[in-house]
C-alpha cells in the first residue's frame, strides 16, 4: 500500500506502508504522479489523501473496506460534492443522493480521501486525460469505469471522523465540460434549459465552451482482466436459502417453477408461498403441494387480500435461512441457478444481487458484473439480515416504484445491490391469473388524470433530490407530447401543469399514510 498527500493542486509527501519516503515529481499534476506510480508498484492499493485529513485517516480499516482489487472508494466530508447537486437535472439514478453515513455506491469520486488498485489505474492508462484538476479526473475514472465493472463507493470508514465542512459552489464550466464528456451531447442542452426554467440562469458561455470537448469513450478500457480475489468472506459463510414466491391465478406456471426449485443442486431449505384470490368463499388450488412430495418444506399462505407488496411482506416474515431468493411464479431457470449465484456471491463478497431476468429471444443487457441501478423483486438473492428491518413499502400497492423503493432502503442500509449476468432466469411475462381484477385507484376518477402515477412521483419524492426531480419533470414533459392527444403546445403546457400537480397532490396524501 502506497499513501498520496496532496493539496488539492500537487502532491506534497508520498509513503509507503512502512513509512518510507518515496520520491516523485513535484511539478506533476496529482494524477499524473498517481499513474506513476501505478506503473512502478504493480499489484499495489494506492490511497489518496489530503493533507489535511492525513490525521483522521484510518488505515486501519483499509483491508476491510477494500477488500478486492476491482473496486474505487472515496468519501467526501463536505456537504456538496465535487459537481453539485445540478448534476440531477440530467441523471435520474440512484447514484446522485447519496447517504454519507453509510458505505453507499457512486460514481460521484473526491480528492478528500480514497483508494484504487494499481491494476485499475494501468487498465485505463491514455484512456483518460490526466488533468490538473484532481476532482474532475477522479470522477472521470468512475464515471466511464462504472458500467465496465468498477465497483465504486462513497465510504464513511475511510476517516476516523468527518463532519460536513464546506459548502462548496461547482463551477458552471466544470459541470458542462464533465455533462458533454460523460453523457450524450443533447444532456448539455437540457442542462441548460433546466437552469433557464429552474434557476433563471443562462450559463451560455459554459454551453458553448463545453463543445470543444469531445465524448470520452470507454472502448479502449479492459477491465475484465482484473480478478475479484475477496481477501475474506467469513460474514457469507452459510448458504442455507429460503425462496419466497407471491403467486395469483397461475397454478401451471408456479408449478413449473417449483419443478425447478426441486432440481436444484443447491436446495432451497424452505419455498414460502403466498396465494392469493380475492374472491370471497374462494380456496386454494394450489393441489399438488401436498398431493407431491417436495425436496423442500413448503410454508403455503393462502389470503384473500390481493397485492404483491402485501404477499411479500407476509412471505418474508416467514423467512428463516440465511439467505432469502425472491422469486416470480412466472420464472424458469437451470438446475445450477442457486449454485452459481452463490459462487459469484462469495465471490464478491455482496449480500444483495439481482440475477439477470430476460424474456425470450431478448438481449442480455450487460455480461459483466456491475452496480446495478435498480432491484429485482421476482429475481434476487439477499441476506437475510439486510432485509430483516424493511419491507415492501405498502403505499405502492397495484402502482409502480415498489421494487426501486425496496431497492433505495437496502442501499440506504450499506448494502449495495450488484446485477450478475450469469446464471440468467428466463421471464415468461404470464397472462394474468384469473382471479386477478382491475384496482380502482382513488386517482382513477379525478377528471384530472395525474401524470406521472402518485406512486411514481412518491418514489421522486422520497429517494430523488430537487434536481433530479425538476429534471424528470422536463424529460417527461418532452417524452409525453408525442403519446398524449392535445398536440396545441400552449394547451399542452398547461393542461401538463395540471397534471403534475395533481400527481404532487396524491403523492403526498400516500406519504401521509402509516
Amino acid at each position: 500500500m502506497i499513501l498520496i498527500y496532496h493539496d488539492n493542486k500537487k502532491v506534497v509527501k508520498i509513503i509507503s506502508e512502512n513509512n518510507e519516503i518515496i520520491p516523485f515529481n513535484n511539478k506533476a499534476s496529482i494524477a499524473f504522479v498517481l499513474m506513476e506510480l501505478a506503473k512502478k508498484y504493480s499489484q499495489c492499493k494506492i490511497v489518496w489523501c489530503h493533507q489535511k485529513y492525513s490525521e483522521a485517516l484510518n488505515l486501519d480499516k483499509i483491508d476491510t473496506v477494500f477488500y478486492h482489487d476491482k473496486m474505487m472508494l472515496s468519501y467526501n466530508p463536505d456537504a456538496v460534492n465535487f459537481l453539485g447537486n445540478r448534476i440531477g437535472y440530467v441523471e435520474e439514478s440512484p447514484f446522485i443522493k447519496i447517504n454519507k453515513k453509510v458505505r453507499y455506491p457512486t460514481w460521484q469520486m473526491s480528492s478528500s480521501v480514497g483508494i484504487i488498485h494499481s491494476d485499475v489505474l494501468m487498465a485505463i492508462d491514455n484512456q483518460i486525460k490526466q488533468q490538473a484538476n484532481f476532482d474532475y479526473y477522479l470522477n472521470s475514472i468512475a464515471k466511464i469505469s462504472m458500467p465496465l465493472g468498477l465497483l465504486c463507493y462513497s465510504e464513511p470508514e475511510l476517516l476516523k471522523n468527518h463532519s460536513f465542512l464546506s459548502e462548496r459552489k461547482p463551477s458552471d464550466y466544470t459541470l458542462f465540460k464533465f455533462v458533454k464528456q460523460h453523457y450524450k451531447t443533447r444532456w448539455v442542452f437540457l442542462l441548460f434549459l433546466n437552469l433557464m426554467i429552474y434557476e433563471l440562469k443562462f450559463p451560455l458561455l459554459a454551453l458553448v465552451y463545453s463543445l470543444f470537448f469531445k465524448k470520452r469513450n470507454d472502448y479502449l478500457i479492459k477491465l475484465d482482466k482484473i480478478e475479484v480475489n475477496v481477501s475474506s468472506a467469513d460474514d457469507l459463510n452459510s448458504e442455507k436459502i429460503d425462496v419466497i414466491i407471491p403467486t395469483i391465478g397461475r397454478k401451471q406456471y408456479l408449478y413449473d417453477v417449483l419443478k425447478d426449485l426441486a432440481q436444484q443442486t443447491h436446495l432451497p431449505h424452505k419455498v414460502i408461498i403466498v396465494e392469493q384470490n380475492p374472491l370471497e368463499e374462494s380456496i386454494s388450488e394450489l393441489d399438488y403441494l401436498t398431493t407431491e412430495s417436495w425436496p423442500f418444506v413448503i410454508k403455503h399462505i393462502f389470503t384473500h387480500q390481493a397485492g404483491a407488496c402485501n404477499a411479500r411482506n407476509r412471505a418474508l416474515a416467514e423467512v428463516e435461512s440465511e439467505w432469502v431468493f425472491l422469486a416470480d411464479d412466472d420464472i424458469r431457470f437451470s438446475s445450477f441457478c442457486i449454485e452459481e449465484a452463490f459462487d459469484l456471491i462469495l465471490k464478491y463478497r455482496n449480500k444483495v444481487v439481482s440475477l439477470n431476468c430476460v424474456r425470450t429471444n431478448q438481449k442480455m443487457i450487460n455480461n459483466r458484473v456491475i452496480q446495478w441501478n435498480a432491484f429485482g423483486s421476482g429475481c434476487s438473492i439477499v441476506k437475510s439480515n439486510v432485509i430483516k428491518n424493511i419491507q415492501f413499502d405498502k403505499r405502492y400497492e397495484f402502482g409502480f416504484g415498489e421494487d426501486s423503493d425496496f431497492g433505495m432502503q437496502i442501499r440506504n442500509t450499506g448494502n449495495d445491490i450488484l446485477y450478475f449476468p450469469n446464471p440468467q432466469i428466463l421471464h415468461l411475462k404470464a397472462p394474468m391469473g384469473g382471479f386477478r381484477t382491475k384496482t380502482d385507484l382513488i386517482w382513477n376518477q379525478d377528471k384530472i388524470k395525474p401524470k406521472p402515477s402518485p406512486t411514481v412521483m412518491l418514489y421522486q419524492l422520497l429517494h430523488h433530490t430537487k434536481e433530479q426531480q425538476k429534471g424528470y419533470k422536463t424529460t417527461l414533459f418532452i417524452k409525453y407530447y408525442s403519446a398524449q392527444s392535445i398536440k396545441n403546445p400552449l394547451i399542452y403546457f398547461f393542461n401538463f401543469k395540471k397534471e403534475w400537480k395533481q400527481s404532487i397532490y396524491w403523492a403526498n396524501y400516500l406519504m401521509s399514510k402509516p
